[in-house]
């Protein structure tokens, strides 16, 4: 009988169940060899029977498969080509190897996940301590279901990048926000600015965790600024970063250039009914840029009001006046007053003036010192793959307000 009588071929019809038994036996003992610890078997014998064994499971059933990927899982170093091989099969074959084995490296990972399915990303972020790199390539993905996962498993690293492409997706993915808020690797930089798309549980939750108090940071600069006022304030990167320290919220400077004589009249001739020009006024007096005025006037949900006049030492009756001017409903169909009304003046109420100060001054930090014109212009072409050119407000302003630009 010829070699070529031995050798089946590819096309041939699967084999008659009684006649299994002999490739059944085979794959167990190409499995078992594979196995072998180093001082029985040496790597070139052991990647020439991990070749052999790749070219039998090409064609084996699932079953087949399945039960060497099983025997293979509990190998402290498997061959590549048998993992490359296992890790794209199916997902009862794959599944041995991606929640048994916890042996796989990165690169086995990242090589999965890009060839796989869904559903093999999933498995991939269930894993026990998944690295930053294999938790940044699945986030790459977009998918809102391997996220979710990522944000579940407390064993998880997440980069500082991974968070931001995180903060990106919750835009059209908000179920994320509340598995995000409870992650240690979150920032206040990224809850900021999170903060414009989230609900109000989630804002509420902002607030009360990333609001803090600067008092540590004014203690310690608090000689600085007289240093600063000798030198004319003429070193804009100190004046910046003093600007968000300082104590004073409104800005005197404003108010000679002001129709108005102060805050508080520009927001009571604003209740009459709001118009740019009163709007830009506010932001003017209030320290802001008109950008991050219009940012918090246009705000659905409203909180920004609270916040606006909390760190202004506006009282709460401007709050009041500030929505009749936006022409905001003020009371239901009982004539009490409007749960959405309500709901900011408890956010008011709820928090201290230095933390509001916090609050509004990293919005008026993020959203318009970092509008640069390359910031402007990736807002408009949805130039996000290009966030590593930018500082940390300037991708703020990016997330917080594509939106805003058609986006």
């Amino acid at each position: 009988m010829n070699e070529a009588a031995l050798t089946p071929s590819f096309d041939e019809p699967e084999a008659p169940k009684a006649t299994r038994r002999s490739r059944s036996t085979l794959l167990k003992r190409l499995a078992d060899v594979v196995c072998l610890p180093s001082s029985r078997i040496n790597a070139f014998e052991r990647s020439m029977t991990a070749d052999l064994l790749v070219e039998m499971l090409r064609d084996a059933n699932i079953g087949e498969r399945e039960k060497v990927a099983r025997r293979l899982a509990m190998l402290n170093e498997m061959p590549g080509v048998l993992v490359r091989l296992l890790l794209r099969d199916e997902l009862p074959v794959a599944r041995a190897l991606l929640v048994d084995s916890e042996k796989l490296s990165d690169a086995d990972l990242i090589s999965c996940l890009y060839q796989a399915t869904t559903e093999h990303r999933r498995l991939i972020a269930q894993r026990r301590g998944v690295s930053e790199v294999v938790a940044d390539a699945l986030i790459d993905m977009g998918e809102a279901a391997v996220i979710e996962t990522l944000l579940r498993n407390e064993l998880v690293k997440l980069s500082h990048q991974g968070v931001e492409n995180i903060v990106a997706a919750t835009r059209d993915a908000q179920h994320l926000i509340p598995l995000l808020l409870r992650r240690a690797e979150l920032r206040p930089s990224h809850a900021y600015v999170m903060f414009w798309w989230a609900d109000s549980d989630a804002r509420r939750t902002i607030l009360q965790r990333f609001a803090v108090s600067r008092e540590i940071l004014q203690d310690a600069v608090g000689d600085v600024f007289a240093l600063a006022s000798a030198e004319g304030w003429q070193d804009p990167l100190s004046r910046k970063a003093l600007q968000f320290i300082e104590r004073r919220q409104r800005n005197r400077a404003a108010i000679a250039k002001s129709p108005f004589d102060s805050l508080d009249e520009a927001v009571a001739a604003g209740e009459g009914g709001f118009t740019r020009e009163i709007a830009e006024e506010i932001s003017y007096l209030s320290g802001l840029k008109p950008m991050t005025g219009a940012k918090i006037f246009t705000d659905p949900g409203g909180e920004p009001l609270a916040i606006l006049c909390k760190a202004t030492g506006l009282p709460r009756a401007c709050i009041r006046q500030l929505w009749r001017g936006l022409r905001r409903q003020e009371v239901d169909r009982t004539g009490a007053t409007d749960a959405n009304l309500e709901r900011v003046l408890t956010v008011y109420d709820a928090i201290a003036v230095d933390r509001a100060q916090t609050v509004l001054r990293y919005w008026n930090w993020s959203l318009t010192s970092a509008l640069t014109p390359a910031l402007l212009k990736a807002i408009r072409d949805g130039d996000e793959g290009a966030v590593d050119e930018y500082s940390a407000p300037q991708r703020a302003a990016m997330l917080a307000l594509s939106r805003d630009f058609g986006r």
